[in-house]
């Protein structure tokens, strides 16, 4: 069993920045792609960002490239999502997700592992 936690949400204005952090335990986590995603109110959940397992793959959705980065240190077992320039629209619960396999997945149902969500507030 997979554990998956998130941190960094939190309020913050219009063109600013906030760093998300998802911690996972349970299993060598150098084994497990990771994502994150987001919910709005009364939103379904969408796909926000992905990486490999080693970290040498990304993607985004085009509404943060540019914007969010995802990284990763397997020796700390962390993903990090760097959100920057950030807009109300991208006020969420920000959720991480993981799973086993070697490449980039970015529909929630590829993902078995789901962490309880951070909040992120982006006033204008």
């Amino acid at each position: 069993q997979v554990q998956v936690v998130e941190s960094g949400g939190g309020l913050v204005q219009a063109g600013g920045s906030l760093r998300l952090s998802c911690a996972a335990s349970g299993r060598p986590f150098s084994s497990y792609a990771m994502g994150w995603f987001r919910q709005a109110p009364e939103k379904e959940r969408e796909f926000v960002a992905a990486i490999t397992w080693s970290g040498e793959s990304t993607y985004y959705t085009n509404s943060v490239k540019g914007r969010f980065t995802l990284s990763r240190d397997n020796a700390k077992n962390t993903v990090y999502l760097q959100m920057n320039s950030l807009k109300p629209e991208d006020t969420a619960d920000y959720y991480c997700a993981a799973r086993q396999g070697g490449g980039v997945y970015v529909t929630t149902q590829q993902y078995d592992y789901w962490g309880q969500g951070t909040q992120v507030t982006v006033s204008s």
